[in-house]
Formats: C-alpha cells, sequence, structure tokens
C-alpha cells in the first residue's frame, strides 16, 4: 500500500471550509457531500467535504490526496455519514482494489480535474489504462454500500 499523502495547504483549509459550509446549508458545490467518520482513536466525529461519484450505477468516494486521516478512519469503521443540508445519508463503504481502480479514477478526473487534478501530478482523463493502474494505490477509493 503506498503512503501517499498530500497535505492540504493554508488555501486549501480556506477553500474546504467554504466548500463545507456551503454544503452544510444546503448548497453543496457541484454535488460536494460532507463526510463524517468516526476517530480511530478518539471516537470523535471528524468531517471534511468531498465529490461522491457514480460510475456505472455504483458510488464511489475518491482520495485525491491520498492516505488521509478520513480514509484511515473509514478503513476502521466501514461507515460513516454524508450530509448535504438538513439530509444525512448513513453509509457503509467497501475499498476498491487497486486493479479496479482505472476507470473509476477516470471517471472521477472526467468530473472534478477543475478542482482535484493538481493533486494527479502527469496524470489526466486521458490518461493511458496502464497510467491509471500505476498510480491506483496512491488513490485510495471507497464503494458506497447500497
Amino acid at each position: 500500500m503506498s503512503a501517499r499523502y498530500v497535505k492540504p495547504t493554508g488555501a486549501d483549509g480556506v477553500f474546504n471550509s467554504l466548500v463545507g459550509w456551503l454544503t452544510r446549508i444546503g448548497l453543496p458545490l457541484a454535488g460536494s457531500r460532507v463526510l463524517s467518520v468516526q476517530g480511530r482513536k478518539s471516537g470523535e466525529w471528524r468531517s471534511t467535504p468531498v465529490n461522491p461519484l457514480r460510475v456505472a450505477g455504483e458510488r464511489y468516494l475518491v482520495s485525491p490526496r491520498g492516505h488521509t486521516q478520513w480514509v484511515r478512519n473509514i478503513r476502521v469503521s466501514g461507515e460513516a455519514r454524508l450530509a448535504h443540508g438538513r439530509r444525512v445519508e448513513h453509509i457503509r463503504v467497501e475499498e476498491v482494489a487497486d486493479d479496479l481502480k482505472p476507470p473509476i479514477l477516470r471517471a472521477y478526473l472526467k468530473a472534478w480535474a477543475w478542482e482535484v487534478g493538481r493533486f494527479f501530478e502527469n496524470v489526466d482523463a486521458n490518461s493511458s489504462e496502464e497510467r491509471l493502474r500505476e498510480i491506483a494505490p496512491g488513490f485510495p477509493v471507497f464503494r458506497i454500500v447500497p
């Protein structure tokens, strides 16, 4: 497993706070949601804005920054909450194997590259299947279980 992690900058914190606030008041930016996951050590709920993705009828969460705290927490709990406005959805997730990630990563880049493309160095939605498979270990993906 890759230990890839891109630490947020100060500007990222401001952007995430704004997107999270808009989503919490019911004005999600292009379908964003606020993901809340219980801390694996503290037990406290931690929240961050995410961009859920639908591919071939399935829903996914992709971590463009790599192995973040929300990723580590959701691996332990297997469940979380997705919210926008007053609507809260309780979800369960399963991690996607690296060899199954390329079409999901491609769809994610098509949908969200304007926001997260900078985390995918030298990779875009037109990259080869081989290249997407090569970077897959650094980009955790979770399928939202119905």
